[in-house]
């Protein structure tokens, strides 16, 4: 069962607020009253910790709600990007600030491009968090033939690599694509054939795809993002499962996404 981790904090939040303020009008008058005729009457426990808790539970909302929330990658399908164990960092506030659980949008602060790494609400199961690059915008006309995506009639070329990257799989080649003036990495498996994709994005929505094109479960499948799924953009890998066993990839650690 997938935990609604927003609606947890928010629903703590208001139960310890309001004992909080319960004891501040109500309970404590009631314990100060009665010290004053020398039955000094303690805090119940509930109280304690409503007062102790309540300050960091709305700490905790406010900054996983309007500034950074973290995230594990679960699966391969942004590989070589990024990989099965990485921890990333989302800003939640490069599209706008969004209220937690309704997420409706309350403040425009920036727009999504072309490039930009997604972590969004699976549109078939929105209680499963996604993670995909955006390819196309609204209107965008869209096309994947032969294992390259063209825009608008623009093609997003392909070429090799500056550097090597890590994490390849067997039977598949990385290749450096271009999305404007942003160059990742993708990477293809050389022996399966590609069916010719063709759609253009309906207003409000998006097109999703994995840096691993030929083993990501994204647009090609279930159609486009629509906007209110975004949770926020992918922009840091703060820490790898792999370097805290001890099997590498302690590089990585610190990496911006791109």
């Amino acid at each position: 069962m997938q935990i609604d981790f927003a609606l947890a904090l928010v629903l703590a939040a208001l139960v310890t607020g309001v004992v909080y303020l319960l004891d501040v009008v109500v309970l404590g008058p009631r314990r100060s009253s009665a010290a004053t005729v020398g039955r000094p009457a303690p805090m119940p426990w509930y109280v304690d910790w409503s007062r102790s808790f309540f300050p960091v539970i709305v700490i905790v909302l406010l900054l996983r709600s309007f500034v950074v929330e973290p995230f594990r990658i679960p699966s391969g399908s942004m590989l070589p990007t990024l990989q099965s164990g990485d921890f990333i960092l989302v800003s939640k506030f490069a599209w706008g600030l969004r209220l937690p659980v309704l997420n409706n949008k309350i403040v425009e602060t920036g727009s999504v491009q072309r490039g930009d790494i997604a972590v969004f609400r699976y549109p078939e199961d929105p209680s499963i968090a996604y993670i995909k690059r955006i390819v196309g915008l609204p209107g965008d006309h869209i096309v994947y033939r032969d294992k390259t995506l063209y825009v608008n009639g623009q093609v997003y070329a392909q070429g090799p690599l500056a550097t090597p990257v890590t994490g390849i799989e067997p039977g598949f080649e990385a290749r450096a694509e271009h999305i404007g003036e942003l160059t990742h990495a993708i990477q293809v498996y050389r022996g399966q054939p590609e069916a010719s994709r063709e759609f253009v994005v309906p207003a409000g929505h998006y097109w999703a795809m994995g840096d691993n094109r030929d083993n990501s479960r994204d647009s090609r499948f279930w159609g486009p993002l629509p906007e209110g799924n975004l949770i926020g953009k992918a922009f840091l890998i703060w820490m790898n499962w792999d370097c805290v066993t001890g099997k590498g990839h302690c590089g990585r650690i610190g990496t911006l996404i791109e």
